[in-house]
């Protein structure tokens, strides 16, 4: 039996990225302003240990009994003590419960993704058992349930808030959120890029190319037709908003919305963020790398998780945990000359140069 524990006990990293968050936090709409502070509380709590926890080793994973994909769905119950009560296993029928089968398929697809194209058995490459919990969230003074507008990875399982409905919807109806934080867990088992700066940057941009490559890789798109908007279908429509990232179009994803406010992400390293805030722009900056490889997999045609996706998990896999962007630029080239000839290398250095690098 597992022993229930609260979620700020592990560092985690977050789809909702903090000026998102904090900005909400002062939206006029209680709704959206107190489920706001339900994230900031858990975000809060566990910056101080964030650092410390990524001197460590990685967590030991649970294992599969099978050494096959091997999926557990848990229901948090509006609490946010993880992983909550055991709904749903690897095998098992459907749920009545939409969230709980979204999150037991996507990480299915996000499993099958990495095994299939790369050869990885589960993030750890060892057969980790993908755990997920839903309904992640808190019932304040009143009695009234605040759910977590927000999706995480905390180091050893994924866990999902069900939104305020106002902004948010739930967190497991986009499987490119799923895959984004499922590949926070694979970068903690290869390069574990520290999760500050530029190398946090990158962290951020793994997670952002390897989520929306399972969703184009899911439903068969080529880079040319996809769209490269993260977390749109956690998003409830505006005309104010498309998404919570956008990898082509860095800085457009929303703006003047009443609750986001407007996408503060550079698309070029002239305009880098370099304050303390948001872990020193982890969130803020990868929009400059995903411009790179939007440009790159366009060049380059075809399905971008095919070459484009094989010399970004080849760079993920080679990474120190300090590396910069010079050190990604100068990686991803090497890798693309190499091992897929001239003209790949080519693309891949001028997709750099658009973005200053």
């Amino acid at each position: 039996m597992q022993t229930p524990r609260h979620v700020t006990h592990r560092p985690v990293q977050c789809i909702v990225p903090p000026y998102i968050v904090e900005h909400m936090a002062r939206s006029e709409d209680p709704r959206v302003r107190e489920r706001a502070m339900v994230s900031l509380a858990h975000a809060a709590a566990v910056r101080a240990v964030r650092a410390f926890a990524q001197q460590m080793p990685p967590m030991m994973a649970a294992p599969s009994p099978t050494g096959k994909k091997t999926r557990l769905v848990y229901d948090a119950r509006r609490k946010d003590r993880l992983p909550g009560r055991l709904v749903r296993g690897e095998g098992d029928p459907k749920s009545a419960d939409v969230a709980v089968n979204e999150a037991y398929d996507h990480s299915g697809d996000t499993y099958d993704f990495y095994r299939d194209l790369f050869g990885r058995n589960s993030l750890d490459d060892a057969g980790m058992s993908l755990i997920s919990s839903v309904h992640v969230g808190e019932v304040d003074g009143s009695g009234t349930y605040q759910p977590m507008s927000n999706a995480f990875w905390d180091g050893a399982q994924m866990a999902y808030g069900d939104g305020d409905g106002a902004v948010f919807t739930r967190f497991t109806a986009a499987l490119d959120v799923v895959a984004h934080e499922l590949t926070h867990g694979v970068q903690s088992y290869t390069s574990n890029l520290v999760y500050r700066g530029q190398s946090g940057a990158l962290n951020e941009h793994f997670a952002d190319v390897f989520g929306i490559l399972v969703r184009q890789w899911r439903r068969g798109e080529s880079a040319a037709s996809a769209s490269w908007l993260i977390g749109a279908d956690v998003l409830v429509p505006a005309n104010t908003r498309r998404g919570i990232r956008d990898m082509e179009h860095p800085g457009t994803a929303f703006t003047d919305d009443p609750a986001l406010g407007t996408d503060p992400q550079p698309a070029h390293l002239r305009d880098v963020y370099q304050g303390p805030a948001d872990s020193g722009g982890v969130h803020l900056n990868s929009g400059i790398p995903n411009r790179a490889f939007v440009l790159v997999a366009q060049a380059l045609g075809g399905p971008a998780w095919e070459l484009p996706g094989r010399i970004w998990y080849d760079a993920m896999l080679q990474l120190s945990r300090t590396s910069t962007f010079a050190d990604m630029a100068a990686l991803t080239a090497q890798i693309a000359g190499d091992r897929h000839g001239a003209a790949v290398r080519k693309a891949v250095r001028a997709a750099w140069k658009k973005v200053g690098l």
